[in-house]
Formats: structure tokens, sequence, C-alpha cells
């Protein structure tokens, strides 16, 4: 049920069920999840299904993914995904659920659909009856800061996400070829514990590029990890009526706001600790002339047809949430 994260060579196969072993799903299964692409998202999620009952396979990238599985006691498997094992592809047949949390890569696309046709015959005639694609609010590009629902014309900007865009499509046309409904998230920027704005400010970490990217944009979308669950699970519950939803929280606030308010947490907890500041951070990132991706992203649709009330709706109380289980500075997750 645990770990993994998209899969550009190579993935591991990580099969959970109720004792941590290795189980084969039969045909008859009803309750079976199949996670491409098990990173930080799909750890959570397959943890939550585990606890719930269900038998929940899922895919990562290295070799040292794998060991850390090994050590956490579950039955892993390496899958290259320039070279897709055949037998892998036979047991996702098996799984009434596929999750697809795999980001497209540059120059690439979507590593698994350069196989689509090998995808399509392996599960054609299986258990399938439920696919979802974790895609990106990136697909609307700027959109001079107007409110965008899911009806809001799409028009990516980067390279990266005209590739979203493009797997939203192939994955949704795969879908509809198996006889399914295809379900896509258009996710904001994912947070939640180990990874969050406190956590990067204790860790001391240097702002990864996206970070930076974001730095100087009026309006940023986030979701905290529980919520995005909550909302998969609704759609799993009960068919959505749509095929879309915006996955995001309540409150688009600039990034530069939340570290703000996130140090001012960890100082308050901490009085002692040495931090690098806000201001010495701010350092790191590159000065926009011209911000890009400009947007307010409406949720109601996800609110109204799949019943979500957020546990988070804004980067304060996830915020509040994460630190309140840290016990101490020093503390990994």
């Amino acid at each position: 049920m645990e770990i993994a994260l998209s899969l550009p060579l190579e993935r591991c196969h990580v099969h959970v069920g109720t004792s941590f072993g290795s189980i084969t799903p039969t045909l008859s299964e009803k309750r079976s999840m199949f996670i491409l692409g098990m990173g930080f998202f799909g750890q959570s999620l397959a943890r939550k299904l585990h606890n719930q009952g269900w038998v929940v396979s899922g895919t990562c990238t290295t070799h040292v993914k794998k060991k850390e599985l090994q050590e956490m006691g579950f039955n892993v498997h390496l899958f290259d995904a320039n070279h897709p094992d055949v037998d892998v592809l036979q047991v996702m047949k098996n799984y009434s659920h596929i999750l697809v949390s795999v980001p497209p890569l540059v120059g690439i696309g979507d590593p698994m659909l350069r196989h689509e046709e090998l995808l399509r015959s392996s599960l054609t005639d299986g258990d399938l009856r439920w696919l979802c694609y974790l895609s990106s609010t990136s697909v609307y590009g700027d959109c001079d800061g107007e409110l965008v629902d899911e009806d809001y014309p799409t028009n990516p900007e980067s390279g990266l996400a005209k590739l979203r865009l493009a797997s939203e499509e192939g994955w949704s046309n795969l879908a509809h070829n198996l006889g399914i409904s295809p379900l896509l998230f258009r996710l904001g920027g994912i947070y939640g514990p180990g990874r969050s704005a406190v956590d990067t400010i204790i860790k001391q970490k240097p702002m990864s590029e996206g970070q930076k990217r974001r730095k100087n944009r009026k309006y940023t979308s986030r979701i905290h990890v529980d919520d995005i669950c909550q909302a998969l699970m609704a759609t799993v519950l009960a068919p959505p009526p749509r095929e879309v939803y915006n996955i995001v929280d309540d409150d688009p606030a600039p990034r530069e706001e939340v570290f703000e308010y996130a140090m001012k947490l960890v100082e308050k907890k901490w009085p002692g600790l040495k931090l690098q500041s806000v201001e010495q951070k701010q350092k790191e990132w590159p000065n926009a002339k011209n911000p890009r991706g400009e947007k307010r992203v409406c949720n109601a649709r996800m609110k109204r047809e799949l019943g979500v009330q957020l546990l988070y709706p804004d980067y304060k109380s996830g915020l509040k949430s994460i630190i309140h289980q840290i016990q101490t500075p020093f503390q990994s997750h």
C-alpha cells in the first residue's frame, strides 16, 4: 500500500494486503486499487485504503524506493517503464480501481501512455470499473486572475502543462475505449505532513525550482493531501456526475504569505531555533518581471457534487495541523 513515485525509467510494484504480504486479488475482488506512481499522495491514500480493508498495489521508480518498501515489510517488484513488464500489466487487469499519479516527463510525455496499445490490450475484459488521472491546475494557463472553474478553456503555456493536458486526453481516451468513464482531478499544489512550508523552514531545505517559479504569483492554489483523499474516496463510493474536478482549497494565497505564516508558527513553537529568515530565503528566488499562471481556481463543483467539506479550507488550518504533529524540529517524516 505504501510508497512510490512517477516512473521515468524504473518502477516498483508494491503489493499490500491485510497481512502486509503479497496477495494476488481475484477477479471477484471488489475493493482493490492499483496506484501508478505512489509518491507522496499515493502513500497517504494507500495507507487509508489499507486501513479500510482494500487490497492495494502500486509502483515506484528506483532501487532506493524498493529497499525502503522491503524494510517496511512490503513485497516490491521493480518495473521499467521503458520496457513494460507484461506480467505487472496483467496484474493490473485484476484490479477494480486504477489511480494514475505519474507526472509527464519533458521530451517524453506520459511514460505509460507510450505503451497505450499494450495497456489497452492488458486491461480489456478485466475487472476495471474506475480510472482516475491526477492532473494539475496548470492546464488552465495564465487567466489574468480570473476565477476558473472546470468549464474554463484550457490554455497551458509551459511545456509540462501542455504535456499534462495531453496526458488527460490520453487517459480519458483509454478509459472510454475500455468502456468506463474517466475521472480527471486537477490538483493545486499538494502539501501535508513532511511536505509543507513548515517542513521546508525547519529542515532549511533550498527552494525547489517549482517553488521559485511560484514566488511572484499573486495567487497559488494548494490542497492538503487529506482533502485529496476524501475527494477521491467520494468518487469511489458513488459514481460522480462529471469527469473533471478542480481539487483546491478556498484560499489561493501567495506563496510568500504562506511562508511568512509558517515562519511565525515555527518561531512560536521553538523560540530558540536558529532559522533562515523568509527574507534570506527570498534571495534564492528569482524576480520574475512577468508572473505567469495567474488564476483563482474554483472548487464549487467539488463541494457540490462530491459533497466534500474541506478538512483544511486554507493554508493556516493546514499548517497548524502539521506543526501540531511535530514534536521536535529535528523530527523527520
